[in-house]
């Protein structure tokens, strides 16, 4: 008896597992189907195709250099007696900056302009002499190359007395001196560091497809990044007839410092070359991010009635992140601009923005 009801249960279990697994199949089964009606659209994102005046302006970076820097070596040596300019003053042209002590040069020059005056005196003489015939024609040619030896040597020597006074060649602001008074000097000794940014030079690099545009004297839009408010002038002064290894060319660009001089030398600029406003006129475009594997491979999703289509396009020219099409879309059509890796011809799509 006891057997027989342990039977009885054992197949009321077996049963009632197959039922729970019965009723967890057809659940799973129902919300598999109901993720599935879900998912049937995938979720992208659009944009319209417009018709547009595309900007047409190109813009390049550079750095500020000055017109004209300038090293100032010594050209003798000697001891620094005298330095009349500091670091940040203002120059001019011929100002003494420093003086180098020069008593030896003084001595070289009494010496050479002695032998000048001697060598002179001999020459007359010997002029004089050949006329009466009291000396040979040999004998005055070598008088004569004396005079001429002693005039040069005599001119030497007083350049090297000018040159102990450090004269400025520039008109500019001391950007550097390495001197002191007291300080021994010798040839090729750096004393200062004139800069003259009055004027500076933007140097920009341009490619080829903007460069062919450009002509030297052309007016350009300037601007430092550390005032972005502000605006410069600028005039192109060089154009590289040459491209850099990147393909691009070497442009620099006059700028017109303002009277307080904010621009500095080694300042990050942007130059803005304008376009010709004969070619500014609306152009149908749409984003980059439309194209199916790049812009080269001319395919997009359009989309229609909830539909994703593949079209086939022509492309034209890139503006920074649009790009123009010359054939195979009309304005007001929608593209997808995200999500193309999820779709096929004919995909239904749940547009999002």
């Amino acid at each position: 008896m006891k057997k027989v009801l342990y039977i009885v249960i054992g197949v009321a279990v077996i049963g009632l597992i197959a039922y729970i697994l019965t009723n967890n199949k057809k659940k799973n089964e129902a919300e598999t189907e109901l993720i599935s009606k879900k998912n049937a659209t995938v979720a992208v994102r659009i944009a319209t195709v417009k018709n547009e005046v595309p900007n047409l302006d190109y813009t390049t970076n550079g750095t500020f250099a000055p017109s004209q820097e300038l090293s100032f070596p010594a050209e003798n040596s000697g001891r620094v007696i005298k330095v009349l300019v500091d670091e940040g003053d203002r120059v001019r042209i011929g100002q003494v900056l420093a003086v180098i002590k020069g008593d030896q040069l003084n001595i070289q020059l009494q010496n050479t302009k002695a032998a000048y005056e001697n060598a002179k005196a001999d020459s007359q003489r010997y002029e004089n002499a050949f006329k009466t015939g009291g000396v040979t024609k040999q004998q005055l040619d070598q008088a004569k190359l004396s005079l001429t030896n002693a005039k040069a040597q005599y001119d030497a020597a007083r350049i090297n007395v000018g040159d102990a006074s450090i004269k400025s060649s520039i008109n500019g602001i001391v950007n550097m001196r390495n001197i002191e008074p007291g300080s021994v000097v010798a040839p090729g000794t750096v004393l200062f560091e004139l800069v003259n940014v009055s004027t500076l030079k933007l140097k920009v690099n341009v490619d080829e497809q903007h460069v062919a545009g450009l002509k030297v004297g052309n007016t350009i839009k300037v601007k430092a990044s550390v005032y972005p408010d502000k605006e410069f002038s600028g005039k192109i002064t060089f154009i590289a007839p040459k491209a850099d290894g990147s393909l691009n060319f070497p442009v620099e660009i006059e700028v017109a410092n303002n009277p307080d001089n904010e621009l500095k030398a080694g300042m990050y600029g942007t130059a803005t070359f304008g376009s010709n406003s004969a070619q500014k006129a609306a152009i149908k475009t749409i984003p980059r991010t439309a194209f199916v594997g790049g812009v080269a491979g001319n395919q997009v999703f359009v989309v229609k009635d909830s539909t994703a289509r593949m079209v086939k396009i022509v492309s034209g020219r890139i503006f920074g992140d649009q790009v123009e099409v010359l054939n195979g879309l009309n304005e007001g059509e929608v593209v997808v601009t995200s999500g193309q890796i999820n779709l096929t011809d004919g995909t239904k799509v749940n547009t999002i923005k």
